[in-house]
């Protein structure tokens, strides 16, 4: 089990950590019924801080920031030498968190994404874990909040019994939503983006060879590449001009303080 903490990737907080000691300070989180916020980056994740200072400061506050893409993963080791031999992805993350939900009877929440993904994603949920217990399911409104409606989704999950959120918006606005909440509920929310996606059959991964070697980004460039070009033909290139000023010390990614105060809008 790996857990040596926060570690600075471009000025955003990255932890050292791997699949059992995620799953481990998730559950605990649940069991505990304690506040927890976990997103899982990638490099556009990464930089989405990086050019977003009010943004970074909010990553740096979560509970947990595991190394989803190997590109992140490779600049823990490059930059820190923690040794990390795999990534911590999110899609695979979320099933190994669902697995240990419906072992210890823990019910789950899913909050985002369409009804038509949702429709599709809690039967496909159920096949691989029966023992599953889906709390509730809402979809995103894809608009800001209103005033008060954070404390009625707040409430609506608490009175659901969930014990765990899954939250699938996208990047960055997942993010915000999970930090925004957390003072909310007293339970873990999972930033997992693409998960809902690829566990409802809409997405399909690369082949195993392309994950290991971060080709990730140009698998999913073939699939949606008008919706995704500019994420991966100009962030990848700047996520690796501004790691290699961190390593030689031409740039000081001084990352900032972790925010302590809720936005004052985000996106439901």
């Amino acid at each position: 089990m790996i857990a040596q903490g926060k570690r600075n990737v471009l000025g955003v907080l990255v932890d050292v950590v791997d699949y059992e000691s995620a799953v481990d300070q998730i559950i605990e989180a649940a069991q505990r019924r304690r506040p927890f916020a976990l997103t899982a980056l990638a490099v556009h994740g990464v930089m989405t801080g990086v050019l977003d200072p009010a943004h970074n400061a909010r990553l740096n506050g979560f509970d947990l920031v595991t190394p989803d893409g190997q590109p992140v993963r490779w600049a823990l080791n490059l930059l820190h030498r923690a040794g990390l031999a795999d990534r911590v992805y999110g899609p695979e993350l979320t099933l190994r968190v669902l697995a240990r939900c419906a072992a210890e009877n823990l019910p789950v929440y899913l909050y985002g994404s369409t009804e038509d993904t949702l429709a599709l994603l809690v039967p496909a949920l159920a096949r691989l874990f029966p023992g599953i217990r889906i709390a509730g399911v809402e979809s995103s409104k894809f608009r800001p909040v209103e005033a008060g409606e954070d404390e009625e989704i707040a409430a609506r999950i608490t009175a659901s019994g969930a014990r765990l959120v899954l939250v699938g918006l996208g990047c960055p606005r997942q993010e915000v939503f999970t930090y925004a909440m957390r003072p909310l509920l007293d339970m873990p929310l999972l930033a997992v983006g693409a998960a809902f996606d690829y566990h409802a059959g809409l997405l399909r991964n690369p082949p195993v060879w392309m994950q290991r070697v971060g080709l990730e980004w140009f698998w999913r460039l073939g699939l949606e590449p008008r919706r995704l070009w500019r994420r991966y033909i100009v962030l990848n290139p700047a996520y690796l001009a501004r790691l290699g000023a961190q390593k030689t010390r031409l740039w000081d990614a001084r990352p900032p303080e972790p925010a302590n105060e809720r936005p004052p809008t985000f996106s439901i």
